[in-house]
C-alpha cells in the first residue's frame, strides 16, 4: 500500500465511482436545510433523506460526494487520537437502484486494487448483522463477502448495536449495516476477540447500510419501497489507517495547521501529554469554526443553538491558546491556513474568508475581557471555597457568565489544592441543557423529514415569507436557516437591524395576499445555470450544470429547495407572524403560524 494524502483520497473516490455511473454532488451546508432533526448534518445521509423516502433526485439514482459533518457530542474527548469535532465523509448513494451486491463488490475493489487503495485482501475483516426479532440474520452480505474472495473467518456476525444504522430522527429510512476493517496485524485479544473489540486489532474503514425499512413512529418496522445504499468513509480516519499513522492529527489534513501552532507558542507536538492534548484541541476547535463561519449558510457565535455550539468551540480553542502561550490575536491566522489547505475543494470558505476572520476576531475580544473577569470571580470563588471545594452552583455560573469550560475551572482549582463539586457542576448544566435543549443534538420528534401535511404548508410558506421580505426589506434578505414543526415555522434571514412594526404588518399582508391568490406551486427540473438566469433565488453551486429543481409559486417566488410542497397556496390558511428577534450578529429570526 502506498502513502496517500486527503487530497488523493477524495480524488480517487470520486473518480472511482464516477466510472461507475454515479453523479458527483456537491457537499451540502452544515447547517441541515428545512430542518432535519439535528443542529448540524453529521452524516452523509441528512441532506439526502427525501430521495431516500422516495423523492426524485434531480441527479439521478446513483449519487457519490464528500460531505462536511460535524458531531459535537464527544467536544470533552477531542484532544485524543481521533476524536475531531469535524470531519469529511466520503458517501457513495443508490436510490432504488443497485443494492447488495454491487455495493459489496464495489467496496472490496476499492479496497484491495492496485489501482486504488491496494489493501491486501488478507488485512480485511468485515461485519455483518446478526438479526434479531426486527429483521433476519444477513446471510446475504456475508455470502457476497465470500464470493469476493474472504474467508469465513474474516466474517463476523454482529449485533444491531453493532451492525445496524437507525434514522436521523426517531423516525425514517433503516437497515443492516456492514463494517469493513483493516487488520493491524497485532494479536488477538482473547478468543473473541473482533472488530467489536477496542483493542486496536481492527480499525474501522467504511460503512455500507443498506437501508431496507422505515422505522414508525411506534418504534416497529416495515418493509421500504425503494431500497437504498447508503455508504460512509471518513475521511480523516481512512488516511490515518491506510498510511499506519497513530493518529489521525499526524495525517496531512493536520499536519500544517500544527506546525502554524508549533510556530506561534514555541511548543512541539508529541512533546509532553498535556502540550499535545492542547495542540489537539486547538487544531480541531478552529477547523471546525472555520467551516461553520465559512459554510454557505453560515453561522455565527450566539447563545442558542449552532451559534451556541460554535461559540463554545471558538472559547475552548481560546483557553488552549493561552495555556500553550499563544496571545490575543493570533487565531485568524491558523483559520487562514485552513481557508487556504481547503478553499480548492470548499470554495465558500475563500469566498467569506472576511466573514471567518471578523468573527473570530470579536468573539476572542469578547472572550478575553470575560476571560480576565471570570478570573477575578474565581480567585473570589476560591477564597470562600467550604472545605477544599468549590460548590457546583459557583462552577456553572463560571461557564455560564464568563464561559469558562469545567475543566478550566478545575484546572485553576487544582493549582490551589482544591477541588471542584463536578457533580454539582452536571446537575446545572443538566437544568441548563433541558431549558435551552441542547443536552444532545437531536432537536425535535418530527422536523421537515416527517413530510406530514401540516409540516410541508409550513415548509411552503417559507417560500412566501422569504419572498416577502425580499420586497419589504430588499435583496439584502438571504436565508440562514430554517426550523419548522407542525406547529410553527422559524426562519432565519441576514439583516443588519430590526425590522420596525410596519415592515412585519407589510411582510405577513403580502405573504397572505400570495395565499388568496390560490397560485399553483409547479417544480421544474433545470442547470443551477438556468436556475439562476430565471431569478431563482437559493444556494447555488459552484458546479454549473449540475440539475436542481426550481418550484414557482405564480409570479411572486421562485426559489431552488428540495423538500417537500403544498400543490397550491391557497391550501395554506392564514399566515401570522408571532415575533421577530434577533438570532445572532447581522441574522435576525422570524416565527409564524398557520391558523
Amino acid at each position: 500500500m502506498e502513502k496517500i494524502t486527503s487530497k488523493d483520497l477524495r480524488s480517487l473516490y470520486l473518480n472511482f465511482f464516477a466510472e461507475k455511473g454515479h453523479a458527483v454532488i456537491r457537499s451540502a451546508s452544515l447547517i441541515p436545510e428545512n430542518d432535519p432533526t439535528v443542529l448540524f448534518t453529521t452524516a452523509g445521509m441528512h441532506p439526502l433523506t427525501p430521495y431516500l423516502l422516495g423523492q426524485k433526485h434531480p441527479a439521478g439514482n446513483r449519487l457519490t460526494d464528500v460531505q462536511k459533518c460535524v458531531r459535537t457530542g464527544d467536544i470533552d474527548e477531542v484532544g485524543d487520537a481521533s476524536h475531531c469535532t469535524f470531519f469529511e465523509m466520503l458517501g457513495n448513494w443508490s436510490l432504488g437502484d443497485y443494492f447488495k451486491k454491487e455495493a459489496i463488490h464495489w467496496s472490496y475493489e476499492f479496497l484491495t486494487s492496485e489501482k486504488y487503495l491496494g489493501i491486501p485482501k488478507e488485512r480485511l475483516a468485515v461485519s455483518v448483522f446478526a438479526g434479531d426479532d426486527d429483521a433476519p440474520r444477513d446471510e446475504e452480505s456475508a455470502d457476497i463477502w465470500m464470493e469476493c474472495g474472504l474467508k469465513p473467518e474474516q466474517i463476523f456476525y454482529l449485533p444491531k448495536k453493532n451492525n445496524w444504522w437507525g434514522p436521523a430522527g426517531i423516525t425514517g429510512p433503516c437497515g443492516p449495516d456492514t463494517e469493513m476493517f483493516f487488520d493491524t496485524g497485532k494479536p488477538k485479544c482473547s478468543d473473541g476477540c473482533g472488530p467489536q473489540c477496542d483493542c486496536g486489532k481492527y480499525l474501522e474503514i467504511w460503512n455500507d447500510v443498506f437501508m431496507q425499512y422505515n422505522k414508525k413512529e411506534d418504534g416497529s418496522f416495515e418493509p421500504l419501497r425503494q431500497k437504498n445504499v447508503d455508504t460512509g468513509m471518513g475521511l480523516e480516519r481512512t488516511v490515518c489507517v491506510i498510511n499506519g499513522l497513530g493518529s489521525v492529527y499526524e495525517t496531512d489534513v493536520f499536519e500544517g495547521a500544527i506546525r502554524c501552532i508549533e510556530s506561534l507558542s514555541g511548543k512541539k507536538y508529541g512533546i509532553g501529554d498535556e502540550t499535545t492534548r492542547a495542540i489537539r484541541i486547538v487544531a480541531d476547535h478552529v477547523r471546525t469554526a472555520t467551516f461553520m463561519l465559512g459554510d454557505q449558510i453560515g453561522v455565527t457565535p450566539s447563545n442558542v443553538d449552532q451559534g451556541y455550539v460554535l461559540r463554545r468551540l471558538i472559547r475552548r480553542a481560546i483557553r488552549f491558546m493561552r495555556s500553550l502561550g499563544i496571545g490575543k490575536g493570533e487565531m485568524v491566522k491558523l483559520a487562514a491556513h485552513y481557508v487556504d489547505f481547503y478553499a480548492e475543494v470548499y470554495p465558500e470558505l475563500a469566498e467569506n474568508r472576511q466573514k471567518i476572520m471578523d468573527e473570530l476576531t470579536k468573539e476572542e475580544e469578547k472572550f478575553s475581557r470575560a476571560l480576565e473577569q471570570g478570573t477575578k470571580e474565581f480567585e473570589r470563588a476560591a477564597a470562600k471555597a467550604q472545605n477544599g471545594v468549590i460548590d457546583g452552583q459557583t462552577a456553572f455560573r463560571l461557564y455560564d457568565t464568563f464561559g469558562f469550560p469545567i475543566e478550566m475551572t478545575v484546572e485553576f482549582a487544582k493549582e490551589k489544592g482544591l477541588a471542584v463539586d463536578t457533580e454539582g457542576f452536571s446537575e446545572k448544566f443538566a437544568e441548563h441543557q433541558k431549558k435551552s435543549q441542547l443536552g444532545s443534538e437531536q432537536r425535535f420528534k418530527g422536523g421537515l423529514a416527517d413530510h406530514s401535511e401540516k409540516t410541508t404548508k409550513l415548509h411552503t410558506a417559507t417560500h412566501l415569507l422569504q419572498a416577502a421580505l425580499r420586497k419589504v426589506l430588499g435583496d439584502e434578505v438571504a436565508q440562514k436557516g430554517s426550523n419548522i414543526t407542525e406547529e410553527r415555522l422559524r426562519f432565519d434571514f441576514s439583516f443588519s437591524r430590526p425590522m420596525t412594526k410596519e415592515e412585519i404588518a407589510e411582510t405577513q399582508k403580502l405573504v397572505n395576499e400570495a395565499i388568496q391568490r390560490k397560485m399553483p406551486i409547479t417544480c421544474e427540473e433545470m442547470t443551477v445555470e438556468e436556475a439562476k438566469a430565471q431569478g431563482a433565488i437559493g444556494l447555488f453551486g459552484d458546479k454549473y450544470g449540475e440539475v436542481v429543481k426550481v418550484y414557482t409559486m405564480g409570479d411572486f417566488s421562485k426559489e431552488i429547495c428540495g423538500g417537500p410542497h403544498a400543490s397550491n397556496t391557497g391550501d395554506l390558511g392564514e399566515f401570522v407572524i408571532t415575533k421577530e428577534q434577533s438570532s445572532s450578529s447581522g441574522v435576525r429570526r422570524i416565527k409564524a403560524e398557520l391558523r
